[in-house]
């Protein structure tokens, strides 16, 4: 098993360094994703993601204080909800108590759409129409002036955002308002949706890109896909060894999520594929280009087609 020393890492425009292999939790239930951190620090991982809706940042939190690792060297990173885009802080709060911890490496927006506070669910509020209860009068851009602040409190040593379009992105960084440009921006990122475009843009803005769902999410056959096994096959690595593999070759950070131990421990294997091999994976997308997370947010333009 590889140490955690051999491991990539990337720069954010704030200077700090993410680790480019992490543990996503979506979908951890809370009496599964304690073990499931706890297996993967002591494997070598130094990068936790999770977030206030997962219902799930105690666990975090317990098992990031109870694997004896030094907090220092534990890059944590959580999100705001929708329902709490008008007081940020109020949410960031909230997550550090669950969380036991005094800050945050990484705080993202979670999405680029305010959900009313006072709605008929404390997530997902919904009209009578059964489309999502969004604020009319907020909009992304005034989340993001009050988010922009939240490292002077210490409370968040950088601020993002995630699910971010080049749209929502341009948007952003021409308000007047905006006076910080996000760290990071966390996406839908795999060969079946490669988002290319974005991140040109990204890159381009001095934004680093996270990628979430890099094995395709939940049953999809990103990983029986041909040139896939055949390269995992080649190389004696797993499918999904490769597709971690590809998605850090392109510059982004990538966090699988896993509750076994086994796959969780398989997954911390960073290798640099060859050109050749990127290519092949690449060109995956030219023919089965789609999208895998789908909520419903309306209006909301959340990634590049």
């Amino acid at each position: 098993m590889p140490s955690s020393e051999c491991l990539r890492v990337f720069t954010l425009n704030t200077g700090a360094v993410i680790p480019a292999l992490g543990l996503g939790t979506w979908q951890s239930g809370p009496n599964e994703v304690y073990e499931a951190v706890l297996v993967a620090l002591k494997a070598g991982y130094r990068h936790i993601d999770t977030a206030y809706v997962y219902g799930n940042e105690a666990e975090v939190g317990k098992a990031i204080n109870d694997s004896g690792i030094p907090r220092k060297e534990i890059f944590l990173t959580t999100k705001l909800w929708g329902t709490y885009h008008t007081k940020p802080e109020v949410n960031l709060d909230i997550s550090l108590k669950k969380l036991g911890v005094d800050y945050v490496d990484l705080y993202l927006m979670h999405w680029p759409s305010p959900l009313n506070p006072n709605g008929n669910h404390e997530f997902f509020p919904t009209l009578s129409d059964g489309t999502r209860d969004r604020l009319k009068d907020w909009d992304f851009v005034k989340t993001w002036e009050l988010v922009q602040k939240l490292p002077e409190t210490g409370k968040a040593k950088a601020v993002g955002v995630s699910n971010f379009s080049t749209v929502n992105l341009e948007k952003l960084l021409n308000a007047p308002t905006t006076k910080v440009v996000p760290a990071a921006n966390q996406v839908e990122l795999h060969p079946y949706l490669p988002q290319q475009k974005l991140l040109d843009y990204a890159k381009s803005k001095g934004i680093h890109i996270t990628a979430y769902s890099p094995l395709g999410s939940t049953n999809a056959p990103l990983q029986q896909e041909p040139a896939v096994q055949d390269i995992a096959k080649r190389l004696g690595k797993s499918p999904t060894q490769v597709l971690i593999s590809w998605a850090i070759s392109r510059g982004t950070s990538v966090i699988p999520k896993s509750v076994t131990a086994e796959r969780i421990i398989s997954n911390f294997d960073d290798f640099v594929l060859e050109e050749k091999d990127i290519d092949a994976i690449n060109a995956i997308s030219k023919t089965k280009a789609k999208r895998l997370v789908n909520p419903n947010w309306g209006e909301v333009v959340f990634h590049d087609d």
